[in-house]
């Protein structure tokens, strides 16, 4: 759900890398097609496609997102491990100075991961755990999507007005 939320906010900023094991979990998890999921996205490629423009350098991009990100990709990347369209632009990202944001799906983590995370975080890669904050107050579980999307696009620069931002506790009468 948080992929197709920051898809449906970036729109036509979006460019978007489906792998096969994704294809399998949104439909699973949202009842989504291919097609529907990436609607209004610029660009979808097909995560076997090394050929495609993020597996290069010369490609512009200025972030990469994955989201949400294995426990596998996570040790792929931080073992330098390019074998598909994902961790070959994750590489790109990592070679070209560019910011890479993961937002790891498991939990709990296992010592192994932390460890991944914590040779990337040291690397300058962002990792955002999915962890939603309650002080908005969340009447639906599109809130609490919401809450997460916002914080990735926050470090991506990007405005936008998916929830309030914390302010500081109410005052006191």
């Amino acid at each position: 759900m948080y992929a197709r939320r920051l898809i449906e906010v970036l729109g036509e900023r979006a460019d978007v890398i489906l792998s096969r094991d994704a294809e399998a979990v949104i439909q699973f998890e949202t009842g989504l097609g291919p097609e529907a999921f990436t609607a209004g996205a610029r660009t979808v490629y097909r995560g076997d496609d090394m050929a495609a423009a993020p597996a290069s350098g010369s490609h512009r991009f200025s972030a990469l997102v994955v989201v949400p990100c294995s426990g596998t990709t996570v040790a792929k990347i931080a073992s330098g491990i390019a074998d598909n369209l994902v961790t070959r632009a994750a590489a790109v990202a990592l070679k070209e100075h560019r910011t890479l944001l993961l937002v790891p799906r498991e939990t709990p983590l296992s010592a192994v991961a932390l460890e991944n995370l914590l040779k990337l975080a040291r690397l300058g890669v962002v990792v955002l755990p999915p962890a939603p904050g309650f002080y908005g107050k969340p009447k639906h579980i599109g809130d609490l999507v919401d809450f997460v999307v916002a914080r990735i696009l926050d470090l991506l620069g990007v405005d936008h007005d998916l929830g309030p931002r914390w302010s500081g506790p109410p005052e006191e009468s």
